[in-house]
Order: C-alpha cells, then sequence, then structure tokens
C-alpha cells in the first residue's frame, strides 16, 4: 500500500496534489510520502517482534537526508556501503552505534573514517579488507567489531544484475572457507568479531531462496560456537522485494518474510539485523514528469516527457517496469492507445516503456512513474548536462522541497578552465 490516489480526479501525494507540487517546483521532480516510508518501516518492526533486532535502512536505496532522518527518528539503523554514505547517516543524526557498513570495496580512508566516527559493525567481504582493518584499528588503539559476509551460493531467482549470493558473485567469502578465515580473524588484533552476515540479492520475489541462505547462515553460526568464537548477531541483508505493477504481482509480505526468520535463526539467540531498502522507500515515491510532444513515427507513437534515463536509470539498465499513470484520471471507458514512453536524452536506450497502454496525453500534460522511491534519485546524473531533479517530501497536507534543483550556473560552476588554456 502507498499513499498515492485519486481524488477527485487529481492524483494526490498523501493531501497534496501532484499538480501543485509541479507548480511550485516544476517538472521532472521526485516525491515521496512520509506515511508510506513510516508505514513499510514499522511493517518490518512488527514482522520481528519478540525477537531483538535492528532494522537498518539501506542508504543506497534512497539517501535523501530528510528520508534518512525520517527513517532513523523511527529508530532505524543504516546500512551503508561508502563514506560518502556513512557521512549522510551521521549528517541526518543517525549514531555510529546504530550504522553498519557493508560493501566489497571499502578504502582504508573510509575504514578509519567509520572508526573515528564511530560504527556498529563493519560486514567484512575479503581476508584483504579484514587485515587492513586490524592493522588501522590496532593502529588507533581500538577494536572493530565484525561480521564477515558470507557467500553462500544461494541462486535468489532474481535479475542477474542485482544479485548477489552466488559463487560466481564478487560479494563476500566463499562459505566453505569462512571457518578458516574466522580463526584468522579471532587472532588478529584490533578485531572484535561480533556476528555473521549474508545478503543474496535484491527484488526478490520467492521466500525460497531465503530460506536457503539463512539455514546454511545458522549451520555455520552453530559450527563457529563449536570453533569457540562468540556469535551475537546475525546480519540477514535485505532484498525483499516489492510490487512493480498494479496486476496480480504479490511478492511476500514482511509479515511472512519474518516467520521465515524465526524458524531459520530464530532459536540461535542472536541479534537479528535486517537491510530493507527498496521494501521500505520504492512504492513510497514517484518521478512526476511533462509531456513534451506527441511523436508520430513509422508505425509507432512516441510520447516524449521531459525526465529521462539520468533521472531514473533502471528501465534502460535493467529493463525494468515502472507503472505510468496519467495525473488527471482518465473516466471509465477511456479508450486507451500504445505509446513508446521516451526521454530526451540523446540515446536511443533512453525508453521508459514500449508499447505501453495509456489515454490520449497532450504537450503539458501531467505523468506520473510509480515505484520510483528507491534507485531512483541516488542514481541519477547529469547526462547530456541536465540538472539533477528536485526531490519533495509530503506529510499530510504540506511538503517541502528538500533537494533543490541546481541551476546551470551551479553546474557549470563546478569545473574549472585551467590558467594554461
Amino acid at each position: 500500500m502507498d499513499h498515492f490516489l485519486f481524488r477527485g480526479g487529481v492524483l494526490h501525494a498523501e493531501d497534496v496534489a501532484i499538480a501543485d507540487i509541479a507548480a511550485a517546483v516544476g517538472t521532472p521532480f521526485y516525491v515521496y510520502s512520509a506515511a508510506t516510508l513510516t508505514r513499510h518501516y514499522q511493517l518490518f518492526s512488527a514482522a520481528l517482534a519478540g525477537m531483538p533486532h535492528r532494522i537498518c535502512f539501506a542508504v543506497k536505496a534512497n539517501g535523501n537526508l530528510a528520508v534518512l532522518k525520517l527513517l532513523g527518528d523511527l529508530g532505524a539503523g543504516m546500512d551503508v556501503v561508502s563514506g560518502g554514505e556513512y557521512l549522510r547517516a551521521r549528517a541526518a543524526g543517525v549514531p555510529g552505534d546504530h550504522i553498519v557498513f557493508s560493501g566489497v570495496g571499502k578504502t582504508r580512508e573510509e575504514l578509519r573514517l567509520a572508526l573515528e566516527g564511530g560504527i556498529r559493525q563493519f560486514n567484512v567481504e575479503s581476508e584483504p579488507e579484514l587485515r587492513a582493518l586490524s592493522e588501522i584499528a590496532a593502529g588507533m588503539g581500538l577494536r572493530a567489531p565484525v561480521a564477515l559476509r558470507v557467500n553462500p551460493d544461494v541462486d535468489a531467482r532474481t535479475h542477474e544484475k542485482i544479485a548477489t549470493g552466488k559463487s560466481e558473485n564478487k560479494f563476500g567469502i566463499p562459505i566453505a572457507r569462512a571457518r578458516a578465515v574466522y580463526a584468522e580473524a579471532a587472532a588478529l588484533p584490533g578485531i572484535e568479531v561480533v556476528g555473521v552476515d549474508v545478503h543474496i540479492g535484491s527484488q526478490l520475489t520467492e521466500l525460497e531462496p531465503f530460506r536457503q541462505a539463512f539455514g546454511k547462515l545458522a549451520d555455520l553460526v552453530r559450527a563457529l560456537r563449536a570453533d569457540g568464537h562468540a556469535i551475537t548477531r546475525v546480519d540477514l541483508g535485505g532484498g525483499l522485494g516489492i510490487p512493480y505493477t498494479r496486476s496480480n504481482e504479490a511478492p511476500p509480505l514482511p509479515l511472512d518474510y519474518g516467520q521465515v526468520i524465526r524458524e531459520t535463526v530464530g532459536d540461535l539467540g542472536c541479534e537479528i539485523e535486517i537491510e530493507p531498502g527498496r521494501f521500505i522507500a520504492g512504492n513510497a515515491g514517484l518521478l512526476v514528469a511533462s509531456v513534451i510532444w506527441l511523436k508520430e513515427g513509422e508505425g509507432r507513437r512516441f510520447l516524449v516527457v521531459d525526465a529521462a534515463m539520468n533521472d531514473l536509470a533502471r528501465p534502460s539498465m535493467y529493463g525494468a517496469h515502472h507503472d505510468i499513470v496519467p495525473i488527471k484520471e482518465p473516466a471509465a471507458g477511456t479508450e486507451l492507445a500504445d505509446f513508446d514512453v521516451v526521454g530526451p536524452i540523446c540515446e536511443t536506450g533512453d525508453i521508459f516503456a514500449k508499447a505501453r497502454p495509456l489515454p490520449e496525453l497532450a504537450e503539458g500534460d501531467l505523468v506520473a512513474f510509480r515505484s520510483a522511491g528507491a534507485y531512483g534519485a541516488v542514481m541519477a546524473s547529469e547526462y547530456n548536462a541536465r540538472p539533477l531533479v528536485p526531490e519533495v517530501l509530503v506529510k499530510g497536507d504540506h511538503f517541502a522541497v528538500i533537494r533543490a534543483r541546481p541551476s546551470y550556473e551551479e553546474m557549470l560552476g563546478r569545473d574549472s578552465i585551467p590558467e594554461w588554456l
């Protein structure tokens, strides 16, 4: 469920008409619903009720400071994968001991940054990273809390570009080698082993891959305890999928996901950590655009909008589907026609949808791309010298711009011409 509904024939974000936001900030723009973000976080909290747990929002899904503060104020920790994301979480008021640092390529500078600022744990992904962290932490007179990320070789049954738990993926330490690496970790100075981490992919729409991965992790925890390691946390990653269409698509709910957790790792006596991103933010956001032209092609019609692949990369990058709806609700029985919905970028791949059934639209009409709150604005670029689009947060009947659209002058001002040119 989200809070983007038609009222009086006009699409609203909670109690604010989308057209009113467009009039104030121009198009394209992202808009997020505070009520939806809150509800989705609370669904996970309810799913894990009765078990010690920490819900760490995956900052890579949506890194806006206002979104992070909203979730942090609800009690969320943060899962970060870079020094910049760590600083974003801290700037949003999230304490260091609520932040988990993941990622396969942490630099020495990033490891030191998090040690200096405070960290809940590092999810370490390789022996070289472990040894570097030991050296840095010991040199600072600290002990770095560590969970090793293991690769369980489980097929997540998702898009190949967002699967992370198979043996050919770059993430984690092969589970067959995990006990040896834990033995090394326990012997290293500056390292405190606290847990085990696993993450098998994103946009999972079945529970069985989770069950397989969590079962392997539970077996590993028992073996590690037999080896003498004090494992007090299990980090289960994220990955729960969302419905990207308004059809019969129905991925599992957090309550079902929570039941799998109870059945597989609930008897370990560990604190449960999860790192949802898409499920919390995905359906909490829209990308709103204006129609520039209706262009007649050879045997097809193009709806050219002012949003583009630099604003929302998922369709071009993954072939991802986003429902597209006019801001004005079509009357019952309105005839639909097939349109290719495209952006103005000078790339053939700048396509949001092919042969998408839509009502007749005209220049200046507004359309919304649903389910755009995750991996939307965070993946945007200024390709073709297009300014990043603004982000807006709605709560009840009011809204605020939480990231402004930069001017061309600001864009140009970031470049410099050397004096010898």
